[in-house]
C-alpha cells in the first residue's frame, strides 16, 4: 500500500526563545517491507544545522533556534509498505541486542510490570511468539487507553499503576515486561492510517520484541494487532526519548504551545 503523509508541527511561545537546539526525527526509514519514494521537511523560524543517522539507524535533523517566538515543522510525503504480519527481521542495526534488555527510566519494571510477566511466563517458555502475544493481551487487559492521562514522561509502572494510559504507555509496559523475561524488545514511533480518521492529534508508536527464528516482530497493543500495511516506521529506540520527534533544549523562560496536525491517507 502507497501511504501520503502530511505532518505538521507547530510551537508557538508568549516570548523570542533566544537560543534553542532540537532533535527532529521525522523521516520515515527504508527497510524490510518498506520503501520511501519521497520526503521533504520544511521549516519556519528554524535553520537545519546538520543531517545523520544515529547509532538505531534513524535519520536526525538538527535544528537550531534563535530569537524567534515561532517554528514551524512541515513534513509530507509517499511510503510504500508492504504487509508482513509485523515480521521486520534481523535488522541491521549497529547496537548490540544487550542494549534492548536494559532498563531505561521509563521501562524500570517495578510490582505491577513484573506482575503482568508472571502472568505470561509459562507462555514465553513454551514458544516466544505465543508469548509475545499473551503479553500483548495482558497489558491491553490491564491499562485502558484513554487519552489525556498520562504524559511523554509517564513511566511504564506508572501507567500499569493508573490503570490507563495512551498507545506509548501501552509500547512502555510491553518493552518493560518483555525486557523483564529476558526478550531484546524496543520502542518504535512511527505513522498509522486510522479508518474514517483522516485528521489526526500526534503519530503513533509501538513496541518490536526479538523472536526466535523471526526476528523483531512489531506489536500494537492499543490497536489488538501486529503492524501491516497502515503502519509507517519511522524512529527506533530503548523508549520514547531516542524516538521521540522532536526533542531538544532551549535557553529562557518562555511559554511553550504546541499544535500537531497529521494526515495520513492511501
Amino acid at each position: 500500500m502507497r501511504l501520503k503523509i502530511s505532518h505538521k508541527t507547530i510551537y508557538t511561545y508568549d516570548k523570542p526563545v533566544h537560543y534553542a537546539l532540537l532533535q527532529l526525527r521525522l523521516t520515515p526509514r527504508n527497510a524490510v517491507g518498506q520503501r520511501v519514494i519521497s520526503w521533504e521537511s520544511h521549516l519556519t523560524g528554524g535553520d537545519r544545522q546538520v543531517t545523520f543517522d544515529d547509532q538505531f539507524r534513524n535519520r536526525v535533523d538538527l535544528i537550531m533556534m534563535q530569537d524567534t517566538d515561532r517554528l514551524e515543522i512541515h513534513s509530507v510525503g509517499e511510503v510504500e509498505v508492504e504487509d508482513r504480519a509485523g515480521v521486520v527481521g534481523p535488522g541491521e542495526a549497529m547496537t548490540p541486542l544487550w542494549l534492548f534488555l536494559r532498563k531505561t527510566a521509563m521501562t524500570t519494571p517495578g510490582s505491577h510490570v513484573r506482575k503482568l510477566a508472571r502472568q505470561v511466563e509459562s507462555a514465553f517458555a513454551e514458544n516466544q511468539l505465543s508469548g509475545a502475544h499473551a503479553l500483548a493481551e495482558a497489558v491491553a487487559a490491564a491499562v485502558e487507553y484513554r487519552t489525556g492521562t498520562t504524559t511523554a514522561m509517564t513511566t511504564a509502572e506508572e501507567s500499569v499503576a493508573s490503570g490507563q494510559g495512551v498507545c506509548q504507555d501501552h509500547a512502555h509496559i510491553m518493552i518493560a515486561a518483555a525486557r523483564h523475561l529476558g526478550i531484546p524488545a524496543r520502542y518504535v514511533s512511527g505513522y498509522l492510517m486510522m479508518d474514517e480518521v483522516p485528521e489526526q492529534e500526534a503519530g503513533h508508536a509501538w513496541a518490536e520484541l526479538m523472536i526466535d527464528g523471526l526476528g523483531w516482530v512489531g506489536f500494537d497493543v492499543s490497536n489488538a494487532v501486529c503492524p501491516d500495511d497502515r503502519y509507517v516506521r519511522v524512529a527506533v529506540g530503548r523508549d520514547y526519548a531516542d524516538a521521540a520527534p522532536v526533542h531538544g533544549l532551549r535557553q529562557g523562560d518562555a511559554s511553550e504551545e504546541l499544535c500537531v496536525s497529521l494526515q495520513v491517507q492511501q
